[in-house]
């Protein structure tokens, strides 16, 4: 398994994202978490809307029923949605957010908190005292964020006093504005458009570790792009490129976002052991650079 570090951390470059786990039978839970485990991948990526809180309910109880130690796993958890009512970084949500997640996920700590899609009412000083709460507590011990571009993360930094060590962003070979508008630079084109402020940039620059989350689908939440008619180029490069290596496409996927010299970590969205194993293999591939820029272009982008 190939890992990441930041200041404190160690983590495997596939995380395994809980979104699904509300929906799993109990015995599948079990064996997915012990094959997670066994195969190196301990991090496990949940947040308080996830289920409503069922998912990290289920991962408590198969965690408990598996006996696995909770030293031997990294726990990381989002908060600040309201869903289908408004964003909410306020001091008492985050502290009763936290709450919440500790008590289901039955533990007494996070290693990491991420605060989930911006909230445009945010005060910085707020967060700053949740945090600094938190962090002095021991309920928490590193903090991240979620979808914010690097002016968002400045404006937190001007209270927040903890190194903001990871922010998830959408990230795929189909779903790349993050790498188009830097090959695109000076150029009148649509994928020249940075919509996220050059995050991908500024998160080499401040060693902010980049969470890829929904790496097979494109758009948001368009679609899985594997397998999909509409992706006929990309799949036969992704297949071509697979067998090379003698891994799936999922695997090639994986690769190819983490081929990219920002520090990253791949979040899979699957319940499915197997499948896992196939995305997993793919932190042991490293592209060519002449294969990497194959796959971006065959996912319908270009080359000045």
């Amino acid at each position: 398994m190939k890992y990441v570090e930041t200041e404190g951390l160690r983590l495997p470059a596939i995380a395994v994202g809980c979104m699904g786990f509300a929906n799993a039978e109990k015995q599948q839970l079990r064996t997915f978490i012990a094959k997670a485990m066994e195969g190196g991948m301990n991090f496990f990526d949940h947040a308080d809307i996830y289920g409503r809180g069922a998912c990290e309910t289920a991962f408590a109880e198969a965690v408990k029923d598996l006996g696995i130690a909770r030293e031997d796993m990294i726990l990381q958890s989002k908060c600040g949605i309201i869903p289908k009512t408004m964003f909410d970084f306020s001091e008492k949500h985050i502290l009763e957010a936290v709450e919440g997640s500790l008590e289901r996920l039955n533990t007494d700590y996070l290693d990491c908190l991420l605060l989930h899609r911006p909230d445009e009412l945010m005060q910085p000083e707020e967060v700053a005292a949740a945090f600094d709460k938190l962090y002095t507590s021991g309920k928490v011990r590193h903090f991240g964020v979620s979808n914010m571009h690097p002016y968002q993360i400045e404006l937190l930094k001007t209270a927040v006093g903890q190194q903001i060590y990871a922010d998830q962003l959408q990230f795929s070979p189909a779903h790349a504005g993050m790498i188009s508008c830097n090959i695109e630079a000076n150029m009148e084109t649509e994928g020249g458009i940075s919509r996220d402020g050059y995050i991908l940039n500024y998160c080499r620059l401040k060693n902010i570790i980049v969470q890829a989350w929904s790496p097979f689908r494109y758009g948001f939440f368009a679609g899985v792009f594997l397998n999909d008619e509409k992706f006929v180029k990309l799949n036969d490069v992704l297949a071509e490129i697979g067998q090379k290596y003698d891994v799936e496409k999922s695997a090639v996927v994986a690769a190819w976002i983490l081929r990219h010299p920002a520090k990253t970590q791949v979040i899979t969205g699957t319940v499915n052991p197997s499948h896992l194993a196939e995305i997993a293999a793919g932190a042991d591939v490293t592209l060519t650079r002449e294969e990497w820029y194959r796959i971006y272009l065959a996912a319908g982008h270009i080359l000045p």
